[in-house]
């Protein structure tokens, strides 16, 4: 049987994704920041946006905090599917 719609993201979401991870940066004037901002610019994927996730975390907490960092990459997050933990065990 073929999975529900919603279980592959439509390949058109890529630019609005790309969109968001710049303009998580767009407040932020240094060198690293500009050189992330045309990685994130060039992505193909949203795999390619998962793994640039750590640096634009970084990139935030040395402009600005941990918390900020994280509290911008909680909402990058949304944009990627979790997964469920691969041990049976999992807290009730």
């Amino acid at each position: 049987a073929p999975a529900p719609s919603h279980a592959a993201p439509p390949l058109n979401r890529l630019p609005g994704v790309r969109n968001e991870f710049t303009a998580t940066l767009s407040d932020i004037a240094s060198v690293d920041a500009t050189l992330l901002r045309d990685r994130i610019g060039f992505s193909r994927s949203l795999r390619e946006l998962w793994h640039l996730r750590t640096e634009v975390y970084r990139v935030v907490a040395v402009a600005y905090s941990q918390a900020e960092a994280e509290k911008r990459l909680a909402r990058l997050n949304r944009h990627f599917p979790t997964r469920a933990p691969r041990s049976g065990f999992a807290p009730l």
